[in-house]
């Protein structure tokens, strides 16, 4: 099974489950969202990848230049480990680890939870790869995918136990929307995937396909 069917089974179940409003509520955010992004200037194709230093669930502070310098990385944004379809997400590029390390690659993940949240999403996905911890939003604003919640889901995912303040360590509710970016060696992006449906994610096998690519063509 794909991520795409499995986050569509997952979402599918979900709405099957929750009172008709709040599902209403939820897709006219989403697309208030997205009018919202139309008008931003995202990061694609070509542009360099913005650099940055992070702490990972071990608190030890990573760099992406560092990891550039030994190869290719992908870059993804993700919500947090209270967000089921992130954790799906997070498990199929689990999956592909092996196949990413053995051209040369690394993965990265970041969300804005604390650090000790990040170690308790790695642990609880058996992820080997690093999960940092984007505390106030800055990389996820860098990049162009950082947005605040409105007050209506802050409201809606307060109720569900998703108390972001809290998990986030910041009195803010700031998220990244889905954004996955494949950076060759020299900065540049290769791929960039930006999607407001937090519901719907780049299938990892493409991203790892761009860096294969890009391999086939310096080669």
């Amino acid at each position: 099974m794909n991520l795409k069917a499995s986050l569509d089974e997952f979402r599918n179940e979900f709405l099957a489950k929750i009172p008709p409003e709040a599902a209403t509520l939820m897709e006219q955010e989403t697309l208030n969202l997205a009018e919202e992004f139309n008008s931003r200037e995202l990061l694609t194709i070509g542009d360099i990848a913005p650099d940055f230093t992070l702490s990972n669930a071990s608190n030890q502070q990573i760099n992406l230049q560092n990891y550039l310098a030994k190869g290719a990385v992908i870059l993804t944004f993700y919500r947090g480990g209270w967000c089921p379809y992130c954790n799906l997400e997070l498990r199929a590029y689990q999956q592909l680890l092996p196949e990413i390390k053995s051209i040369g690659a690394s993965l990265i993940a970041v969300s804005p939870q604390a650090p000790d949240n990040s170690l308790s999403t790695a642990e609880k996905n058996d992820l080997e790869f690093d999960v940092l911890s984007d505390v106030g939003s800055e990389v996820a604003k860098a990049y162009g995918v950082a947005f605040t919640l409105s007050h209506k889901l802050q409201k809606l995912y307060t109720n569900w136990g998703a108390f972001l303040p809290k998990i986030n360590g910041i009195d803010s509710w700031t998220l990244p929307v889905p954004g996955t970016f494949v950076i060759a060696p020299d900065s540049r992006i290769i791929l960039a995937n930006v999607n407001v449906d937090y519901t719907q994610r780049l299938e990892p096998k493409k991203a790892l396909e761009a860096i294969k690519n890009l391999t086939t063509s310096v080669a």
